[in-house]
């Protein structure tokens, strides 16, 4: 199955050996330092060097902004689908899945926005996706507020303690194969 795993710092080895993750993308403050899994190779593996807030920075703060959406896109974009594409934050449960949501509709833009964000609540009720961040892909990726009022209507997840990883099925029917 394809899909993506959603992993908190502290399991990404584990989750990218469990899942066979050759590509990986990283959303960490800045200065957060972790070493990258030896399973994935330095040029598969992106770094986004980004806060998870809402709002316009202040001072070491680095809101999300475009330029890291579009970095999000054109990741996902050379993401070969061969095997599943780890994405991971602190906690695995903000900026992760919301780069989650804007990969899964850059290389699949033709599917349902309510029906992803349903399959982002059924992987994860602890996913409580970065609003700035599927603001911005929303609008970069032309869903006219469709992703936004998706996230929106899945409200807010469980409280998390930042240890519940999980894949996000790239399609419905990549769902539907896994249980």
């Amino acid at each position: 199955m394809t899909g993506i795993v959603v992993s908190p710092l502290g399991r990404i080895a584990e989750m990218a050996i469990r899942h066979g993750c050759r590509e990986m993308l990283s959303l960490m403050a800045k200065g957060q330092d972790f070493h990258r899994p030896g399973i994935i190779e330095r040029d598969k593996h992106l770094t986004i060097g980004v806060n998870d807030i809402n709002f316009a920075g202040t001072g070491d703060l680095i809101a999300p902004q475009e330029m890291h959406v579009a970095q999000i896109i054109d990741f996902a974009r050379r993401w070969d689908r061969s095997r599943p594409l780890l994405v991971h934050c602190w906690m695995g449960v903000s900026r992760s899945p919301a780069a989650a949501l804007i990969a899964a509709l850059a290389v699949a833009p033709d599917q349902d926005d309510e029906g992803l964000a349903r399959r982002l609540r059924l992987a994860s009720p602890f996913a409580t996706p970065n609003a700035r961040l599927v603001e911005i892909g929303d609008e970069a990726l032309s869903r006219r507020g469709k992703l936004a009022a998706a996230v929106r209507a899945i409200g807010r997840g469980a409280d998390a303690d930042g240890n519940a990883p999980f894949l996000l099925p790239l399609l419905p029917e990549d769902a539907r194969h896994a249980g």
